[in-house]
């Protein structure tokens, strides 16, 4: 898998101008999302129909090394963007701090997704509000572990 083809940044330009200033921060700047002071990471993704690079801040979910990626775009009524992505290459950069690494993720179910939802909610407590205003079960993903 490679991520050093052509980047195509968000069209949300919040998404993109935070991305941008992360990375070129080592994680030092735009590292909370907005005003809250809430940690993210940046996921990094390759475009399933485009090919792009793509970016995308997200709540920071972490547990013993492997990180929750919660598709919930706010409660929308349709997954985002990034989610087909994943469907259809679960390899992913992950970036929580100066360096990114290279890790595959995997949709959650059952008991194994309760758990990770509530240390999703723990963490963020708007995915509480979010699950209940959308129209579908949010897909929970996790990082494997570091080999």
């Amino acid at each position: 898998m490679t991520f050093d083809g052509e980047y195509g940044p968000s069209t949300w330009e919040w998404v993109a101008d935070q991305a941008e200033e992360y990375e070129s921060s080592n994680g030092q700047r735009g590292n909370t999302l907005r005003d809250t002071g809430l940690p993210v990471i940046i996921m990094t993704t390759v475009g399933h129909s485009t090919g792009l690079v793509r970016k995308v801040p997200l709540m920071k979910v972490e547990h013993e090394g492997q990180y929750a990626i919660v598709a919930s775009k706010g409660g929308a009524e349709n997954h985002p963007g990034w989610y087909h992505n994943l469907m259809a290459n679960s390899t992913v950069l992950i970036q929580d701090g100066p360096e990114p690494f290279e890790t595959t993720v995997r949709l959650l179910s059952g008991s194994e997704r309760e758990e990770w939802w509530e240390r999703s909610v723990a963490a963020f407590a708007p995915y509480a509000e979010y699950k209940e205003r959308a129209d579908r079960e949010i897909p929970l993903f996790i990082t494997e572990p570091p080999t």
